[in-house]
């Protein structure tokens, strides 16, 4: 009895193998926080106990009031701006990004001096943002959530993102689109510092499957390539309403254009009319849930933009040549699974 006393206190007086430091900005994405927490919270300690012996982490602010998350919860600081030397890693949490002032410079100027004694930064969700926005990702890769793809490429003209994968580890630069994807990157810490199954572990309590490699490929709505910015970002506001999709004249107005702009511009680019195009990426979307889902033919049209089922099923067969109850016994050829041979968007 008194040998296992000991071998608990050995534990923990033993620094944490894998220490990490968070800051979080204002609005931040409150899963990004929790499921990067949560995983080192499980990787730390045996069972469930949560004591931090593996793994150590810390919420750092440079003012002691709450900040507040993009969906209202507030999370209070467990400490104020440390060492930057005590920690393995310092995760920057983003969110909403036109909702004011990201980040304190405090917080900022505390960034710059990490990454000036060579501490590895991370950012999940927009933190891609707040690390380029301070100018600490300058030739270095940086994964973004496709979601956020033309924003980051509107902004930093210099720098190149990428959306197609989960995350990506460049040298002292860890960048990740967010999402689930952020507990593929913990379990990815976590078995760098602390083993195989400790990573294994996390992911399995949370009921998730192995962990995903950061090369593995964002999942997000298809679409083709199109060499005009508005038309880019066009599609990227079709693809945030499938499920209730906008008029053609409200998309151009949020591009700032008249309908007829954006009719000419989709016709130069892909070769289809904004209509057109919406319909196909909505189709692309419904199938693919109809064969990687269990959902029926009416959930999987009215989660597709689709007014009624009947409407919806009419459509899928001019489209694909078949009714969506056969989908499920078919394939998307990889070669189509973008573009068709026109270049279009699917």
């Amino acid at each position: 009895m008194n040998m296992h006393m000991t071998l608990r206190k050995l534990q923990a007086a033993r620094p944490a193998q894998l220490r990490v430091g968070f800051l979080l900005a204002n609005n931040f994405t409150l899963s990004a926080l929790s499921l990067f927490v949560d995983a080192l919270r499980l990787a730390a300690d045996e069972g469930d106990r949560s004591r931090p012996i593996h793994c150590s982490w810390a919420v750092m602010a440079a003012r002691g009031e709450p900040v507040r998350s993009s969906c209202g919860v507030q999370v209070t600081r467990t400490a104020p701006l440390s060492d930057p030397a005590s920690f393995d890693y310092i995760v920057v949490v983003g969110g909403l990004l036109h909702a004011g002032e990201q980040m304190d410079e405090a917080s900022l100027a505390y960034l710059r001096s990490a990454a000036a004694l060579g501490v590895p930064l991370v950012g999940v969700c927009t933190g891609s943002f707040v690390l380029s926005r301070a100018g600490l990702m300058k030739g270095r890769r940086c994964c973004v959530s496709w979601y956020h793809y033309a924003d980051f490429e509107a902004e930093f003209p210099d720098q190149v993102p990428d959306a197609d994968r989960l995350f990506i580890v460049d040298r002292d630069r860890i960048t990740c689109a967010g999402g689930s994807g952020v507990a593929d990157l913990a379990a990815h810490l976590i078995e760098r510092h602390v083993g195989q199954a400790a990573a294994q572990k996390s992911l399995h309590v949370l009921q998730m499957q192995n962990a995903r490699a950061g090369s593995h490929a964002q999942p997000h709505p298809d679409s083709g390539p199109a060499d005009d910015e508005r038309v880019r970002r066009a599609i990227l506001v079709m693809e945030q309403h499938v499920a209730e999709p906008l008029a053609i004249e409200a998309i151009a107005g949020k591009l700032k254009l008249s309908t007829r702009q954006l009719e000419r511009l989709f016709q130069e680019t892909i070769g289809q009319s904004p209509a057109a195009a919406y319909r196909r990426l909505r189709l692309r979307y419904a199938r693919r849930l109809l064969e990687t889902t269990r959902k029926s033919v009416t959930e999987i049209a009215v989660e597709s933009g689709f007014c009624d089922g009947a409407h919806f099923a009419r459509q899928f067969r001019g489209f694909f040549g078949f009714a969506p109850r056969d989908a499920r016994h078919r394939r998307i050829p990889a070669a189509h699974a973008a573009v068709d041979a026109a270049g279009a968007v699917l």
